[in-house]
């Protein structure tokens, strides 16, 4: 399971020697690994890190067991570093060679697909489930009293007397807002404890919106989306729609950052919305988001002193005076920095954008 830490330690390696970086997609529903393992070899076949490209395909070939829709594969033979993530969502097939790991394409999966905590409520049971890049990592499960139901006839004939339907309707009300609120309590201490970072609630509308009600502020601000299911649903039915309604409100969340920093930029505020400014940005540490089009690489140069990136031919650099030296991607180390830097990095996919936007840009810490 790739995690946090896992993408600290390729953000961290160095290395004077080219890494391979693998995505292959193993998508049960694109065929087996009859069909798979042809494809790798031939996406490799131009590969010249012959002990990585050996290294990879005998992985792929006698130990990846097939369980995921997507495996990433890091290997520096020089350093005797390799690195292999089974990834349980569907992942884009690429090949990089650079002097660090290609981290892009996880980021984006961790952005989209990272750190969701489910609730899926009742007036009585609630379940609770971490599940992150696809994988349910932990379930849960509250009960509360029963809530007894009224019925007709029966019971006392004056409403509101003990017995009574009123009293009766009263008592089943006070029990399942109870249960709904313990639930929401019990719901706070998983997601803290899990390390949740955005939550979805599943269930009726009426019993969403309760138990919503009762979350404390801080985990109804991370509350990214809502969808009717049974409480009886199974784990594949519920990982399923949640996945739909976070998607979604990933995409919306990633339009309307992109309409702020377009905003803020024409504004002559905390955004940008070009490569070189970006960079200039990036080098200043002042990003807070870094938004880039998914599979967008642009070459550049990068001072061999102090790591500024540019697109511009420069004879030294304007902040140590060092050389330049010309690089394939200056997106990919754009984002490692980022990243390093605690700044979070969203991918676009399949969204519709401001014409302003093109490629890459940023919102601003100031």
């Amino acid at each position: 399971m790739f995690s946090e830490k896992d993408l600290q330690e390729l953000l961290e390696f160095k290395t004077d020697h080219p890494v391979l970086s693998v995505y292959l997609n193993t998508d049960p529903s694109q065929g087996t690994a009859d069909a798979f393992k042809p494809r790798l070899r031939s996406m490799l076949k131009d590969v010249e890190l012959q002990d990585d490209v050996e290294k990879v395909e005998q992985y792929v070939d006698f130990e990846f067991d097939w369980s995921g829709r997507g495996v990433a594969l890091f290997s520096c033979a020089p350093e005797n570093f390799f690195r292999f993530f089974s990834i349980a969502v569907p992942i884009r097939d690429r090949v990089r060679i650079s002097e660090r790991p290609h981290v892009k394409p996880l980021a984006d999966i961790l952005d989209f697909y990272g750190g969701y905590g489910v609730a899926v409520v009742d007036k009585i049971d609630s379940r609770l489930f971490h599940f992150h890049l696809g994988e349910i990592l932990k379930e849960s499960e509250i009960s509360g009293e029963s809530v007894r139901r009224t019925k007709r006839g029966g019971g006392s004939q004056a409403q509101g007397r003990r017995g009574g339907t009123a009293g009766q309707t009263n008592y089943t009300q006070e029990v399942a807002e109870r249960n709904i609120k313990d639930a929401a309590e019990f719901a706070a201490k998983f997601f803290t404890e899990n390390n949740v970072r955005r939550v979805l609630i599943g269930g009726t509308d009426e019993n969403v919106n309760a138990f919503r009600s009762h979350l404390p502020k801080a985990w109804q601000s991370l509350v990214v989306g809502t969808f009717p299911i049974s409480k009886n649903a199974n784990q594949v039915e519920i990982m399923d729609r949640a996945i739909e309604v976070g998607y979604e409100a990933e995409r919306l969340k990633q339009t309307r950052l992109v309409q702020m920093i377009v905003t803020s930029e024409a504004k002559g505020q905390a955004g940008v919305i070009d490569l070189e400014d970006t960079l200039n940005a990036v080098h200043d540490g002042r990003i807070q988001t870094l938004v880039i089009r998914d599979g967008y690489r642009a070459p550049g140069y990068r001072c061999q002193g102090c790591g500024y990136l540019t697109t511009e031919m420069l004879s030294s650099c304007p902040f140590c005076e060092n050389e330049f030296e010309k690089i394939t991607d200056a997106v990919e180390l754009a984002v490692r920095r980022v990243m390093r830097d605690g700044g979070e990095v969203e991918v676009l996919r399949d969204i519709e954008v401001e014409q302003e936007f093109d490629q890459v840009g940023a919102l601003l810490r100031y």
